[in-house]
């Protein structure tokens, strides 16, 4: 009998499977033994002698770039006649845009729609006969529209840009939006100023009541900014042609972020 057993684990394929076990029996006991070092001295238990601390922080920065939006639309008794009047001014703009030195990838189209336009019949006078047909809208013709947005990064050509877009006579440019192209390097700059304030704070706080800061135990955080408004242009076929140069100061953009920090005392 114990032949037969010696037998049996002497062979290669059952001694290659044990050693497999024990393997992976080692390597689940190591990953243990790292889990319990690394809580060593954490109790599981939520912290009670805490005390909580806010700070607000700005970051103010002036803007890297001019976001402007416009529109191009034409109504026609046919939707390919109105495409074509759209898709003519259209093209007609992008190639100024293009020829302001702007790269492809800072032209994009925002909105393409084909409406119909319909026409309203008078009400029917109280107590008279209408046909449903006479009541019913009709359709007059159909109004197709292109909506594209371009950013610029040289933001001393914004007014002579705005201006050449009145001379094509585009509708409702709306902008320049002067922003951060990275957004988040503002918000982040007023995370910190927030964080920092927060830090003096809770020294402070300790100091003064005699107790010593312990590591972290929950944090929290809001961010926003004041948005750059945009400039609403509204050019109708007249003004364009005689549009000038507007003067449009970039001025700064300010982030605003704040947080809560919670800490143990002890």
């Amino acid at each position: 009998m114990n032949n037969s057993i010696y037998e049996m684990f002497d062979t290669g394929g059952v001694r290659a499977t044990v050693v497999g076990v024990l393997c992976i029996l080692a390597l689940f006991l190591l990953a243990q033994t790292i889990t319990i070092a690394q809580n060593f001295g954490r109790s599981g238990v939520p912290a009670t002698d805490t005390i909580t601390v806010q700070g607000s922080g700005q970051a103010t920065f002036p803007p890297d770039v001019a976001r402007i939006s416009f529109t191009v639309e034409h109504t026609a008794p046919s939707v390919s006649e109105a495409q074509a009047a759209t898709t003519k001014q259209a093209n007609a703009a992008l190639d100024f845009v293009k020829a302001q030195g702007v790269a492809e990838k800072d032209v994009k189209t925002l909105s393409y729609n084909i409406s119909p336009q319909y026409s309203y019949p008078n009400p029917c006078p109280p107590g008279a006969l209408c046909p449903d047909y006479n009541r019913a809208p009709k359709v007059i013709g159909y109004q197709v529209s292109e909506s594209i947005q371009v950013t610029m990064r040289d933001l001393t050509a914004v007014g002579a840009f705005l201006g050449g877009l009145g001379k094509l006579e585009v509708q409702n440019i709306n902008g320049p939006a002067f922003a951060l192209d990275d957004a988040t390097a503002g918000y982040d700059a007023a995370r910190a100023d927030a964080i920092g304030k927060a830090k003096t704070q809770a020294e402070l706080l300790a100091k003064q009541l005699g107790v010593h800061l312990g590591k972290i135990v929950n944090f929290s955080e809001s961010s926003g900014g004041y948005p750059p408004y945009p400039v609403m242009y509204g050019l109708g076929a007249m003004e364009s042609k005689a549009a000038a140069t507007p003067n449009v100061p970039t001025g700064e953009n300010t982030y605003n972020a704040s947080v809560s920090i919670t800490y143990e005392i002890r």
